[in-house]
């Protein structure tokens, strides 16, 4: 397929789905043949690519393959029939609403040998990207402990999952991929707080396979917007805030102090600060540039449909525990 122009579509033209539509109508080697969206396109912004009502019709149009962005709910009955078509699928996060629904997902693209992934995009945020490369490089040290903080305002927008499905899959596919660690635990407490069927808030501790310890603040209720996330191990602290996509360490001291009362706590000193420069693209255009990429038979880092199978896993996990009050082995 590599060196020919690939004819994608795009299913949903919500929030998330007008992103992916501007950078489709403007990536290099892609064709942008036509969106399903049963509400058309409202605001203009497709500028002439044409609106179908179902997705046989963007089927119909042949194209190689499509970005799913109408709600998790849908994800199921839309990918399935993609994947019956052979076409290859990008399938916005989370990968399904339940473990079932992914697991018919993954068995569905697989044994039709179709490439897919799933649009986990903080895994292309740059300094989480930098934060990742310096763990794997031991500049922390022993991993100790991962704590990611994610809250907002209430988006409208979403209607058929809660704050765990929806936001809470960012944190835990982050911490697993930085870390290189799978889950081995969970206990989570959820909080339904504005009237609505699906939790809004939530807290969760749990542990990965090397050990280190997690913990996990996400809600949909606060007045202000923080993504957050703090590594600490041997030999300091990371701090990556996601919005501005800065990555910050904090040294442990290497000095003693002549201060009694700090002397007598067996912790750690306070070192130096370094804020990293790191280059800044748009991480939702890296993740369809390297999406292209695989469909085009390239080397490329997607994330796939078992590694956002396993999100969904721990993420059911939270639930599970925040319902029956136990910690849930993973």
């Amino acid at each position: 397929m590599t060196g020919s122009v690939l004819r994608a579509g795009l299913i949903g033209m919500g929030a998330m789905g007008r992103n992916h539509a501007r950078i489709l109508m403007g990536l290099d080697g892609v064709d942008l043949v036509a969106v399903v969206d049963p509400a058309g396109d409202p605001t203009g912004s497709l500028r002439g690519v044409p609106v179908l009502p179902t997705v046989t019709d963007l089927v119909t149009r042949g194209i190689d393959y499509a970005v799913v962005a109408c709600p998790t709910g849908l994800h199921e009955e839309v990918g399935l029939e993609l994947a019956a078509n052979g076409v290859h699928a990008l399938i916005e996060k989370p990968l399904a609403p339940t473990v079932e629904a992914g697991r018919r997902l993954v068995e569905a693209f697989e044994s039709a040998g179709l490439v897919a992934g799933v649009g986990h995009i903080e895994r292309y945020n740059p300094s989480l990207q930098s934060l990742r490369t310096r763990l794997e490089a031991g500049e922390l040290g022993q991993v100790f402990q991962v704590v990611t903080r994610r809250q907002g305002p209430f988006p409208a927008r979403i209607a058929d999952v809660g704050v765990v499905m929806d936001l809470a899959t960012h944190d835990i596919d982050l911490t697993a991929w930085v870390t290189g660690q799978a889950y081995t635990s969970i206990a989570a407490h959820t909080a339904f707080r504005s009237g609505r069927q699906h939790e809004d808030m939530v807290t969760a501790v749990g542990q990965l396979a090397n050990g280190t310890i997690v913990n996990h603040l996400v809600n949909w209720l606060s007045p202000f917007k923080e993504r957050s996330t703090v590594v600490t191990g041997d030999r300091g602290s990371f701090v990556a805030d996601t919005l501005t996509a800065d990555l910050t360490f904090y040294a442990n001291g290497a000095f003693g102090t002549e201060w009694e009362a700090l002397r007598a706590f067996r912790g750690v000193a306070e070192g130096d600060m370094i804020r990293y420069a790191i280059p800044k693209r748009e991480p939702l255009l890296v993740e369809h540039e390297r999406f292209r990429d695989a469909v085009e038979g390239k080397e490329s880092d997607i994330v796939t449909l078992r590694q956002a199978l396993r999100t969904v896993e721990v993420a059911a996990g939270v639930l599970d525990s925040a319902k029956r009050g136990v910690t849930v082995p993973l």
